[in-house]
């Protein structure tokens, strides 16, 4: 489990896009979000509170999703990718400091990112935390024979 952890971790700084899955009334919504990881793994994205998955995310608190790094060749390229599934919920107080150091590292545009503002819950985005229960690493380059590698977080 040591070396799916690992792999994960370094699939998380490597990718920059994930795609969150949110539901309301039993309809499922995907979105693509910029985000980073800390070292707990869990996941931050900024986002304006408007948007459909931001607004569903206050309804359900439940999110699924996906990170995979660019393919190039296309159908018979080795694959790797990442599934989690787990809760989600707009940052508070220190946790969007947080999220702010973490972007910095990750996105050089993220200094434009008004700190002070995200505080202000009329101001029109905020930061989320995705915590993570569990990941799925499907992964065919380091694991041929069992792709699928299943990582609870705790355990």
């Amino acid at each position: 489990m040591e070396r799916v952890e690992e792999l994960i971790r370094q699939y998380l700084d490597e990718a920059k896009l994930m795609q969150i899955a949110t539901t309301n009334s039993g309809k499922p919504w995907v979105a693509s979000v910029w985000y980073v990881s800390d070292s707990s793994l869990n996941l931050y994205f900024i986002s304006r509170r408007k948007r459909r998955h931001s607004l569903e995310l206050e309804q359900n608190h439940n999110v699924a999703g996906t990170v995979v790094t660019p393919h190039t060749v296309g159908s018979g390229e080795k694959v790797r990718g990442l599934q989690f599934e787990g809760t989600a919920r707009e940052c508070s107080g220190d946790e969007i400091k947080r999220a702010k150091e973490l972007y910095l590292r990750k996105y050089s545009k993220a200094e434009d990112i008004p700190l002070e503002k995200l505080q202000d819950k009329s101001f029109i985005a905020a930061f989320y935390i995705v915590s993570p229960q569990s990941f799925v690493l499907f992964d065919e380059i380091n694991f041929p024979e069992e792709p699928r590698q299943e990582f609870v977080i705790g355990k």
